[in-house]
């Protein structure tokens, strides 16, 4: 069976990684892929936005299969190409990609099937914005409407704080067309859940539950970023709640998504924010997280063919999802500076006796290095991204979280920079 993987990240690694431990007989390609992929799968160098291309090579090669990892793909309508083409691909269309690619779609979409969000307007002109959040309390969030890797969310705390940042949006145009709208909402305050459910247009299933976090310093400080870790299960989450969520959440949006014409296949993903008895919406995403995926799918036991074929041919109700009982973690190693200006093209030095996975001892069953701005040349590895590689370990205890710290130590390159705390509260 050939299978394409598109996206160049640790999540497309971690999803490539997933396949090959399929008892099918498969042959994998990346598209464009790093350096990790590179070790179980050949990697095509077409750009993950390149939609004619990319369609030319799936035709020409006979791809079986296609699995989209990131956003901007499906916004670009890859889905509905290669499905007018007849080809198979994992992911949502165009139109239901709107609920990631422009957030004021998805806030009016919530509004309009009454799921509960923080209050909001959106703008499209500097002044209208300024003159909004004087008169607001604070603190507010500011949004960039369009894709922005993660990085286009701002929280501040004063007028003075959201004037600026919403003159480096709209005057600076620090985000280009993802800036040209943005979203402007009340600070809702409690804790975070990443919620993932998979769906074929009329049954869904949930993925276990996950924590990402998302900012760049320990104690959750400083700028966002695409995740710097993640762990399995949240540990805040309980069975009445995730009941909760699917009542007010998921099950109203997928009906939503029905009367709206949307035929909505592939991954939900629900960001959302857990104020005692209320559940808020923050965001919804129409793809894996990242780096949330990387610490799922190790504990995945089904075959990942299976599920993402159920979806596609619509029988996802009698496919047996099933994921083993432990405890999982991801840590993200980046380069120094990012979310900002970061150094690429250092090389990237791993003790000998690591493999890309391993058992280590009856506490840790497994773990895992997953590429994500990697690149490989001559046999070296070189950094290539902000976040360079994921270290993801499962088992039964807390102790997991020490033993991918210790792995974090046998890999070296320039300026290499993880937070301390991931996994803190596992």
């Amino acid at each position: 069976m050939k299978i394409l993987v598109i996206g160049s990240g640790g999540r497309e690694n971690a999803i490539a990684s997933a396949i090959k431990r399929s008892k099918k007989e498969t042959e994998i390609y990346c598209a464009p892929g790093n350096g990790g992929t590179a070790e179980i799968a050949v990697n095509i160098p077409v750009k993950q936005d390149d939609i004619k291309r990319l369609l030319s090579f799936a035709l020409k090669n006979k791809i079986d299969l296609t699995v989209v990892g990131p956003e901007i793909p499906l916004s670009l309508g890859i889905v509905d190409e290669f499905t007018a083409a007849g080809l198979k691909i994992f992911g949502p269309d165009k139109k239901a990609s709107l609920l990631e690619s422009s957030k004021k779609f998805a806030k009016d979409f919530l509004k309009k099937y009454n799921i509960k969000t923080a209050e909001y307007e959106s703008f499209i002109d500097f002044n209208a914005a300024e003159d909004y959040v004087k008169q607001k309390n604070h603190p507010l969030v500011i949004k960039a409407s369009g894709l922005a890797a993660g990085k286009g969310v701002f929280i501040s705390d004063s007028p003075e704080e959201s004037k600026s940042i919403l003159d480096s949006i709209f005057n600076g145009k620090i985000f280009g067309k993802s800036g040209e709208t943005v979203v402007i909402e009340d600070y809702v305050e409690g804790f975070e859940l990443s919620y993932m459910i998979v769906t074929d247009g009329t049954s869904y299933k949930p993925l276990i539950t996950s924590m990402d976090y998302k900012k760049i310093g320990d104690g959750d400080t400083g700028e966002n970023t695409g995740g710097m870790g993640a762990v399995t299960p949240n540990p805040y989450v309980y069975e009445d709640l995730i009941n909760k969520i699917n009542k007010t959440v998921i099950e109203p949006a997928l009906e939503g998504l029905k009367k709206e014409g949307i035929k909505y296949k592939g991954i939900l993903y629900a960001g959302l924010m857990i104020k005692r008895d209320d559940i808020y919406v923050l965001e919804f995403n129409v793809r894996f997280g990242d780096p949330e995926t990387q610490a799922i799918l190790i504990r995945l036991e089904s075959d990942i063919i299976d599920l993402f074929l159920s979806v596609i041919n619509e029988n996802l109700k009698d496919h047996k999802l099933v994921f083993d009982d432990d405890k999982s973690i991801c840590l993200v190693l980046a380069s120094g500076g990012y979310p900002k200006d970061y150094k690429t093209g250092c090389e990237i030095f791993f003790d000998k006796k690591l493999n890309n996975s391993g058992p280590i001892n009856e506490i840790c069953a497994e773990y895992y290095i997953f590429h994500a701005g990697t690149k490989k040349i001559d046999g070296k590895y070189l950094t290539d991204g902000g976040r360079v590689l994921n270290i993801c370990a499962k088992g039964k205890g807390e102790e997991i979280a020490g033993i991918v710290y210790a792995l974090a130590e046998k890999i070296g390159f320039e300026n290499k920079y993880y937070r301390k705390d991931i996994g803190k509260y596992t």
